[in-house]
């Protein structure tokens, strides 16, 4: 066995079986993060060149020294999105560069890679009755793309929350696009379960008050999602939807 699958295994034989049934079994509602659990969308187009190219159009502008260090080399566009935000909320410069995001955002669309067992577990969950939503740091409009390519927009329509311009201050780990889905679905935390793949994910739905799925394919990772507060993490879509087609 490789390396990577015994991490892999090592992170799913960690839960409880019958935890994980329950927790997923229950859910009435699902708040999908985007970029992760249904596809990775920077596969083919790297997300740390679009945080460089973000950090290059700001210092053209002369607006180099309006980053921290840690800021302009972080692989993280929306690292460099939300410090601009904070310094300068609500101006031209920052919807200009939000703009810029999801114009990469939406040209990696279309080399995302899906996340393995994603798709068919999102349209048997749909069948057997829950109902899905995204709650994303990303554009919606990206999201949108990316499901009408699968076949999946149906089971989320209209029910897709993400990046605006006018509230980046509330990306996750603030809960609010997982409130809005939540208020617009009718739905008490209790009765729905967010899954995702990072701290942020995790901060979000303990703050919303929302049961919390995290998906990990390495033990690291799966590592620190257990260390900013998750109890179930799988390495792996697959499970889940064995639970639903057994």
């Amino acid at each position: 066995m490789t390396s990577e699958r015994t991490e892999a295994a090592a992170a799913q034989t960690e839960n409880d079986p019958a935890q994980l049934q329950q927790l997923i079994t229950r859910a009435r509602v699902v708040l999908w993060d985007f970029d992760g659990p249904i596809c990775s969308l920077f596969a083919g187009h790297s997300a740390e060149q679009v945080a460089m190219g973000l950090v290059e159009w700001l210092e053209g502008r002369g607006l180099h020294g309006l980053l921290t260090e840690h800021e302009r080399d972080s692989p993280d566009p929306h690292v460099v999105l939300r410090a601009v935000d904070r310094r300068h909320s609500g101006s031209d410069l920052v919807a200009e560069l939000e703009e810029r995001l999801t114009t990469e955002e939406l040209k990696a669309a279309p080399t995302a890679m899906p996340t393995e067992w994603a798709d068919p577990l999102i349209r048997t969950w749909t069948a057997v009755g829950a109902r899905m939503a995204v709650a994303t740091n990303n554009s919606p409009r990206v999201v949108r793309t990316y499901l009408r390519s699968r076949g999946l927009e149906e089971c989320f329509a209209p029910h897709i929350y993400g990046r605006t311009e006018d509230h980046l201050h509330r990306l996750k780990p603030h809960p609010h696009c997982l409130n809005r889905a939540l208020s617009a679905m009718g739905s008490a935390p209790s009765d729905a379960l967010m899954i995702g793949d990072s701290p942020s994910d995790v901060e979000a739905a303990g703050r919303a008050g929302v049961p919390f799925l995290g998906f990990a394919r390495k033990e690291h990772k799966a590592r620190v999602l257990r260390a900013a507060g998750a109890t179930a993490v799988v390495s792996s879509l697959e499970p889940l939807l064995v639970t639903f087609r057994g």
